[in-house]
């Protein structure tokens, strides 16, 4: 029995010190690749100029120019334009995260539209990489045609792209040793429910929570983001009552405030949505809560 428990221990003191060498070669690797910085701010730098073409198309304007893209400050950059030009905020929330979506460290980051006479904030608005966290106002009103400076704060990020990518890369190496060494060991079993997917389908109704959008019959319906929340939670327990107090608490409480009437006014929005399917309703539950009910 002794000569067995000294046999795992040294299993493990040898897991643990062959893991602990790996791990530090790989970070010696990432870490010795300097000159991969500068790709990574230069590609960035590209992708903040599309955003100011795209922005100039979107105003009518397909001539003048985006100037230089500047850097401000450590992960700060400003996009500055030639001409004056208009905007609409959502045209602009939509472009920058679909291609910043393009940089792997631009999950996190503040966009302000500044007035270049007086550098007042015009617009601004604020993206998470937890969608929940989004700060995003005014969505509907177009900007009234002037001179604007575009300013994008990016959240600082520890590692470079090509760091992260190598480090991350030596990631599968140490669990492929982990494995060959403790392949004995049971694995533990998933957790029920472990997938986490986005899109679901009840009755005629498809649910894109991912494009925040549902398709009826074959025409598409846009969400909003506490809509698409909400129908998140009834999509995961359809026919199943959802206590008033929990849909409260998950769609409102982490914005510091819950408004009663505003749990009503969104299931009102997306009882209207839903009603091209006869057979998918919201209906309340008397002194209870909300019901997704799907009529087969």
């Amino acid at each position: 029995m002794l000569d067995s428990r000294n046999l795992l221990s040294g299993k493990r003191k040898y897991l643990f010190g062959l893991i602990l060498l790996l791990s530090v070669s790989v970070i010696c690797v990432a870490f010795g690749m300097t000159g991969s910085d500068d790709f990574a701010i230069a590609r960035r730098e590209v992708l903040l100029r599309k955003i100011g073409h795209e922005l100039l198309l979107q105003s009518g304007d397909s001539t003048s120019r985006v100037l230089p893209v500047k850097k401000i400050a450590e992960n700060e950059y400003q996009i500055t334009f030639e001409n004056e030009f208009t905007f609409q905020p959502d045209s602009l929330v939509n472009t920058t995260r679909r291609l910043l979506a393009k940089d792997p460290l631009a999950r996190d980051y503040v966009v302000n539209v500044l007035n270049c006479g007086n550098s007042s904030i015009a617009y601004g608005y604020a993206i998470s990489q937890n969608t929940k966290d989004d700060i995003v106002a005014c969505i509907g009103r177009a900007q009234p045609r002037a001179c604007y400076m575009i300013n994008i704060k990016f959240k600082p990020a520890g590692i470079s792209t090509a760091k992260s990518g190598y480090l991350l890369g030596g990631l599968p190496l140490l669990a492929f040793v982990g494995f060959i060494l403790l392949r004995s060991v049971k694995p533990g079993r998933a957790l029920p429910g472990g997938q986490r997917t986005r899109i679901f389908t009840f009755g005629s109704v498809l649910f894109d929570a991912e494009e925040r959008q549902l398709i009826i019959n074959k025409m598409t319906v846009d969400l909003t983001g506490t809509e698409t929340r909400l129908l998140l939670i009834f999509a995961l327990s359809p026919n199943q009552t959802i206590a008033r107090s929990r849909l409260q608490k998950e769609i409102w409480e982490d914005e510091g405030v819950i408004v009663g009437r505003s749990l009503d006014m969104f299931i009102s929005k997306l009882r209207k949505k839903l009603e091209p399917d006869p057979n998918i309703n919201i209906v309340v539950i008397r002194s209870k809560g909300y019901k997704l009910e799907v009529n087969a």
